[in-house]
């Protein structure tokens, strides 16, 4: 009578194993590690030559590894100690680095999971922990909105003196005046003419019109407030995805960036040893400079320059060219090389304010290409540019941190209009998606400051695991205790069904790499709580169909059938809670929420599947039953 089909009690062991397997790489720990990944946009660390750069710098040194993997963040060495950890940083950073006022890789202290290979391998990955289990760097960032305005006034100020110069509008100026723009007239006829081509160009400004003399009719262009409220939020968003691509460079597991309020963003960095390294990322610009070529890249008084024989022309400046790994590979240079040396005019001819966005893709000749779109102004300078220097070398600089590197060089074949751009050569798509993504997010939309950091250190961070594990644990064991003692052989079972749900929880989260934090240990031992309510549900519920007179078998079968109803009912209720949760919440209020949401559906499963799995395997078999182990002793005719 109390049965399953073979297939479902395959099915139901099949997932206890798989939650076993997920569950197992929490146990291993994690082990110190050194990561190498690129400082610079132009240079990619090659998984192959650069491993076994590493390789080499650390047995030169005398220093044992305990395995070196890649992944699209860089190259990560694990080690056994933090000792060996620091000195292999050293030679590290030594080997990569000669150069020490201009960095090109960044060496930064990590942590890497301790799993066997044969788990990873299944992609069996232990939990993410937070901020405040593992210890990192907390930063609460304010961005300057006021700056964002300005910035968007300036461009748009440009962008109004081209149009009017292409509708044959005379003007006597344009200029800022705090957050107001002031087009100058010396008829009212012009200014009119100058209204009607604004309101046909833009609709995010509010004219005013203001005369102040005989000779001095003036238009004021404010920002109307949907488009200050544009701006802002796309200051935030941009922001925000700027400090994504920076901090993937420290190889940060599941970092915290997030809005708060109107102007601020909190950036949380689990695990993050070198603070120092952090601030600098997070306070790096990005920005892309269009200038002429003085002669053609790599020619030969850009060598003499460069070797230190002659000084750069007046007016011009020495850059390299980076050279692609696909140049190199074609060359037989060793990856990290310098490109060719070339010589650069001081004047910028353009900037990435003029750049609205960037996109990989592919030229006429089937090569990876970046297609760039500009603004109007952007458009028309460069229109004006290209018209100017056909059969001449434009170099695509990208500037980081005070320093520039040329992209690229492409000869002007012929005049380019409508504002895009394709900058193509002898680069991977890998390089194209690279560098797409670095000028299109690559500069902050708005400039920011640090206002609050808070470190929590890693022994901190233990010290919370420990009294979190200990609340879980002792939380478990007493519920243990009391339903063994209360409901005896069917409290066993529940227990163990219990264990089971905590087991598959974890598996869940092992999985979906959810991150783990003080509230999330919180919201587990809770769900240990509110699981064994089901169980104590269908304990009482086969008790009362024993008292009522049924047999052991049907009062397995009824209790089991009767309180579904019930516990579904209650685990509904309490999981609409939690999605709002989810939903409304954030930071530590969603951490809550995900693992309380999580441990509602694994405990329906092993509250009712696990351990009627368990019971029928003890009693199923048995035909005829005396009475039942769960508190008392059933005796027929005993009410």
């Amino acid at each position: 009578m109390n049965r399953y089909p073979l297939w479902k009690n395959i099915l139901i062991i099949a997932v206890l194993f798989w939650g076993l397997i997920y569950t197992l790489p929490n146990f291993f720990g994690e082990a110190p590690a050194v990561q190498v990944s690129s400082a610079k946009a132009t240079l990619e660390i090659d998984p192959v030559a650069d491993s076994t750069r590493i390789a080499r710098a650390l047995e030169a040194a005398g220093i044992e590894q305990k395995g070196i993997f890649s992944d699209a963040i860089g190259i990560r060495t694990r080690f056994a100690d933090t000792e060996t950890q620091q000195r292999a940083k050293d030679v590290i950073e030594k080997a990569f680095n000669p150069d020490e006022k201009d960095p090109s890789y960044i060496v930064a202290l990590n942590l890497l999971p301790n799993s066997p290979q044969w788990l990873t391998n299944l992609n069996a990955l232990p939990m993410y922990l937070g901020l405040d289990l593992r210890g990192g760097v907390h930063f609460l960032l304010e961005v300057d909105m006021p700056g964002a305005i300005t910035r968007r006034l300036e461009a748009i100020a440009g962008d109004l003196r081209g149009q009017l110069r292409e509708k044959n509008v005379r003007h006597a100026g344009v200029a800022r005046e705090g957050n107001t723009l002031v087009l100058r007239f010396r008829d009212v006829a012009q200014r009119a003419a100058a209204r009607a081509a604004i309101q046909s160009f833009s609709n995010e400004l509010q004219l005013t019109e203001r005369d102040a003399g005989s000779e001095d009719f003036r238009l004021i262009a404010d920002l109307s407030l949907p488009a200050q409220k544009n701006i802002q939020e796309f200051a935030i968003k941009q922001n925000i995805n700027t400090l994504h691509n920076r901090i993937n460079e420290l190889g940060v597991a599941e970092p915290v960036i997030q809005q708060q309020g109107a102007d601020r963003i909190v950036v949380q960095l689990p695990g993050v040893q070198d603070v120092a390294r952090a601030k600098e990322l997070l306070g790096r610009t990005a920005t892309l400079e269009l200038r002429m070529v003085e002669g053609t890249p790599g020619d030969e008084r850009a060598f003499e320059v460069a070797a230190g024989r002659v000084q750069a022309p007046y007016g011009t400046e020495l850059y390299i060219e980076r050279r692609s790994r696909r140049a190199q590979a074609e060359q037989a240079e060793e990856p990290g090389d310098r490109g060719l040396p070339i010589l650069l005019r001081n004047q910028i001819e353009l900037t990435g304010e003029s750049l609205t966005d960037a996109q990989a893709g592919f030229d006429e000749n089937s090569q990876p290409a970046v297609h760039l779109t500009l603004d109007s102004a952007g458009t028309r300078k460069f229109r004006e540019l290209t018209r100017q220097n056909v059969g001449k070398h434009m170099a695509i600089v990208l500037v980081e941190k005070g320093k520039g590197e040329v992209v690229t060089a492409p000869v002007i074949r012929t005049e380019i209009g409508g504002g895009r751009v394709q900058i193509s050569g002898s680069m991977t798509t890998a390089e194209a998606n690279k560098t797409a993504l670095l000028l299109r997010a690559g500069a902050l939309a708005a400039p920011m400051e640090i206002i609050e950091e808070r470190t929590v250190g890693p022994s901190l961070g233990k010290d919370n695991i420990d009294k979190g594990f200990n609340s879980t644990l002792w939380g478990f064991t007493a519920i243990v205790v009391f339903m063994c003692v209360y409901y005896m052989l069917f409290g066993l079972v529940s227990s163990i069904a219990l264990a089971a749900n905590l087991l598959l929880l974890v598996a869940l989260l092992s999985l979906l790499q959810a991150t783990l934090t003080l509230p999330g240990i919180a919201a587990m031992a809770l769900t240990l709580g509110m699981a064994i309510d089901s169980n104590v549900l269908i304990n009482e519920r086969i008790r009362e169909e024993l008292r009522g007179g049924y047999t052991p078998q049907i009062a397995i079968t009824s209790g089991y059938e009767r309180a579904w109803g019930t516990i579904l009912d209650s685990n509904v209720t309490t999981l609409i809670a939690g999605i709002a949760l989810l939903v409304f919440g954030s930071g530590p209020v969603r951490g809550f929420a995900v693992v309380h949401c999580l441990g509602i559906l694994t405990s329906m499963f092993s509250a009712i599947l696990v351990s009627r799995m368990l019971v029928n395997f003890i009693y199923g078999r048995r035909r005829k039953l005396d009475g039942l182990s769960i508190g008392q002793i059933w005796k027929p005719g005993n009410n």
